[in-house]
C-alpha cells in the first residue's frame, strides 16, 4: 500500500506540471501501451490479443461490425454481406473492386488489388501442417469440405501443402467472388469473417517472399501499415496511403448517450483519424500509469490497483477531471480462467479422484479476495466459461464455479485419499507420492500478488504449490507443448457466438483453443449438436448442459468477467470499446476535435 501511495503522489505531481496532450494540436499520433509482449503479426499464427489488435489495424476481413450499434450488427467491409444458403452450409462473398494492398517491394512498384483468391489462400493457410495454427479449430469446427483431408494428405506424404488444389470447402468463383461450403450447418460461422486478425487477406507472394519472417512483415489492405517494430518494446504504425476513401458512419441506439456523443464527434470524418500509432510495451502497472499522467500515453486501460485512487466510486478523480481526463467503463466479452492440463499425471484425467482434486483446488481458492482486493471490484464473478454479450450467457445462471469453501475442499481431499501421510503438514497423492501443484505465471508484480493468493489458499487446505515464472511468449510455447500443469489468462470473444467459449472444452480442439486438453465424448457430442442449431430454446438447453458439464469436471476454473476502465486524455475523441471488434484504432482521433 505504501508503494501505491508514493506512486500516486509522484503521478499527481507529474500531472500538475504536464497538461495531457500538450504535444501540440497538429500532432495526430495516437500513443498506447500494452501490458504484455506481442508475438507477431501473421494472422494465421496469432494466439494473443495484443498481436491481434495490431494485425486488425493492418489486415482486413470481408465484414466488419458497426462501431456503435448495440446489440452488435455486421456490416459490409471489403465484401458485401454474404449470401447464405443450403441451410447455413453455403456462404458466398462478393468483394468490392478497387481495394489495394499497402505498397511493398514484393509488388515491384505496381498496385496490387485485393481479389477473391487472397481470401481463399488466407483460409487455406490454417490447414498447412507446417504452420501449426492455433486457431485452426475455428474452421475445423465448421467442417469446411475437403480441407481436413488435404491437410491429412500433406501430413502423411511429408510434402508441402497443396495450395493450388481446388477444394469444395473454399474456392474463388471469379476475380471478386469466393464461396465457402460446409459439411454441416453453421448458422453463426460468417461472424468470424469480421475478424481481421483471423481472416484478414494475405497476399501469397508476400508470404512466399518473406517465408519464416512473415510475422515481422505484415502487408494488408487495412488503414495502417507497420513502420517499425522492436519486439516486446515498441510497435509503430502509420497510415496506409493505399487505403481507400472511407468516411465514418454508424447506427448508435437512440438511448445510448455515450455512443451518440461519439457519433457526433466522428460524423463524416475520413478514416483513419490518426496519422500514426505508437504502442509501447510496459509490463508493470506503475510505469504504465506514470506514462499516462505524464502525457506520454493518450489512452490507458486503467490498472485495477489504481482504480481506488484514479476512479473512486467508479468516477474519475477530481484532480484528473480538472485536467480533462475522462473515464469510460465497459464490460468485456471475456473470461479470466485457470486451466488444468488434463494430460498431467497429478491434476489431469476424468477419474473421480482427479475430478475431486480439481474441484477441491477451485473451492479452496478465495474468489471474493481475488475480485475485491486484487481486481478491486472490476468484474463480475464467473459462473461458467461463457462470457457476457454472447448467445449462451445467462445472467441468472449459478454454479459452484464461483464458490469458495475451505471445509468442502478439505472434505473432498480427505474422501479421495489426498491426506498427509508423513506428518510434514502437506498432503500426498493417494499412492503416497508427493503432491506438488505447479502454476505458471508471468514475472510482473501484479502476477506475484495472484501467486501469493494462490499460495495462501492452497496452504489453507494442505496443498503445496510452486510457481513456474516465464515471459508471455515463452508460456504460450510451453502451454501449446503441454508442458504446463496449470496456467491462467483471459479468453476474449471474437463473435457473439458462445460456441467460442464452449469450444475450449471440445476434444478435437486440443493444441488449439482447448488448452486443458479436456476430452470427454459426452461433452463433444453436446458441443457438436449445439453448433449446428440456430439460436433458440433447443440450442440454449444444450449450451446450459455443456456449461454444467464443464463445472462438474472442472478442467477450467473461470474466475471473473472483466469490467474495464479506460482513462482518456483531453484530446482524444472517438474512443469506445466494442465487445468483439479489434479494428477500432481507425476510429480514434487525436488533437483534431
Amino acid at each position: 500500500m505504501e508503494l501505491t501511495r508514493r506512486a500516486w503522489i509522484a503521478a499527481s505531481a507529474a500531472l500538475s506540471c504536464t497538461a495531457p496532450g500538450s504535444a501540440g494540436a497538429a500532432d495526430t499520433t495516437l500513443r498506447l501501451a500494452f501490458d504484455a509482449a506481442e508475438t507477431g503479426f501473421d494472422p494465421c499464427q496469432i494466439s494473443d490479443v495484443n498481436s491481434a489488435q495490431v494485425a486488425s489495424a493492418i489486415f482486413e476481413p470481408p465484414l466488419r461490425y458497426d462501431y456503435l450499434a448495440r446489440p452488435v450488427k455486421l456490416r459490409p467491409n471489403t465484401a458485401a454481406l454474404p449470401e447464405i444458403g443450403d441451410d447455413f452450409r453455403t456462404f458466398t462473398f462478393r468483394l468490392r473492386p478497387g481495394i489495394f494492398f499497402a505498397d511493398d517491394p514484393v509488388f515491384g512498384g505496381a498496385p496490387r488489388e485485393l481479389v477473391a483468391q487472397d481470401y481463399v489462400y488466407s483460409v487455406k493457410r490454417y490447414y498447412d501442417p507446417r504452420l501449426n495454427c492455433e486457431n485452426l479449430y475455428v474452421f475445423e469446427n465448421a467442417k469446411l469440405r475437403d480441407l481436413s483431408e488435404l491437410r491429412a494428405q500433406a501430413r502423411r506424404s511429408g510434402k508441402p501443402f497443396d495450395y493450388d488444389r481446388e477444394v469444395d470447402g473454399i474456392r474463388a468463383l471469379d476475380r471478386y467472388t469466393f464461396r465457402i461450403r460446409l459439411a454441416e450447418p453453421s448458422p453463426r460461422f460468417h461472424h468470424w469473417f469480421a475478424q481481421g486478425a483471423l481472416v484478414g487477406a494475405v497476399a501469397r507472394e508476400v508470404v512466399d517472399h518473406y517465408g519464416a519472417e512473415i510475422a515481422a512483415h505484415p502487408v494488408g489492405t487495412g488503414p495502417f501499415m507497420l513502420a517499425a517494430w522492436r519486439r516486446a518494446s515498441r510497435i509503430e504504425l502509420v497510415r496506409n496511403p493505399r487505403f481507400r476513401v472511407q468516411h465514418f458512419e454508424a447506427e448508435p441506439a437512440p438511448d445510448d448517450a455515450q455512443a451518440q456523443q461519439v457519433a457526433r464527434e466522428l460524423a463524416g470524418r475520413r478514416l483513419p483519424l490518426a496519422e500514426r500509432i505508437e504502442v509501447s510495451v510496459i509490463t508493470e502497472s506503475q510505469p504504465r500509469w506514470l506514462a499516462f499522467v505524464n502525457g506520454a500515453l493518450d489512452v490507458l486501460e486503467l490498472p485495477v490497483e489504481f482504480t481506488p485512487i484514479a476512479a473512486p466510486g467508479n468516477r474519475i478523480a477530481p484532480h484528473l477531471a480538472r485536467h480533462g481526463v475522462r473515464l469510460q467503463r465497459s464490460a468485456k466479452a471475456d473470461m479470466a480462467v485457470t486451466y488444468f492440463n488434463m494430460d498431467d499425471p497429478v491434476v489431469g484425467g476424468n477419474a473421480p479422484g482427479k475430478v475431486a482434486l480439481r474441484r477441491a483446488i477451485c473451492l479452496a481458492y478465495d474468489n471474493r479476495q481475488d475480485l475485491e482486493e486484487l481486481r478491486h471490484g472490476q468484474g463480475i464473478p464467473a459462473q461458467s466459461v461463457v462470457a457476457p454479450f454472447t448467445s449462451g450467457y445467462e445472467e441468472d445462471y449459478r454454479s459452484t464455479m464461483s464458490e469458495t469453501s475451505i471445509a468442502r475442499a478439505m472434505a473432498l481431499l480427505d474422501l479421495y485419499g489426498y491426506v498427509d501421510r508423513d506428518g510434514d503438514g502437506w498432503r500426498e497423492l493417494p499412492d503416497g507420492r508427493p503432491l506438488v501443484l505447479r502454476l505458471a505465471s508471468r514475472p510482473e508484480q501484479r502476477q506475484r500478488q495472484f501467486n501469493e493468493l494462490w499460495h495462501k489458499c492452497m496452504t489453507a487446505v494442505g496443498l503445496r504449490i510452486q510457481f513456474d515464472i516465464a515471459s508471455w511468449p515463452d508460456l504460450l510455447k510451453m502451454g501449446r507443448a503441454g508442458k504446463l500443469m496449470m496456467w491462467g489468462f483471459s479468453w476474449v470473444a471474437g463473435t457473439p457466438d458462445d460456441g467460442f467459449f464452449l469450444g475450449i472444452g471440445y476434444g478435437p480442439n486440443a493444441n488449439e483453443s482447448n488448452d486443458a486438453h479436456f476430452a470427454l465424448p459426452a461433452y463433444d457430442r453436446l458441443f457438436e449438436r449445439q453448433n449446428v442449431l440456430p439460436d433458440g430454446p433447443e440450442r440454449a438447453a444444450l449450451m446450459r448442459e455443456a456449461k454444467n458439464m464443464l463445472v462438474a469436471y472442472m478442467p477450467y476454473k473461470a474466475h471473473v468477467h472483466t469490467v474495464v476502465s479506460d482513462v482518456l486524455q483531453r484530446r482524444v475523441i472517438g474512443h469506445l470499446r466494442h465487445p468483439f471488434m479489434r479494428d477500432t484504432w481507425q476510429y480514434i482521433g487525436i488533437g483534431i476535435s
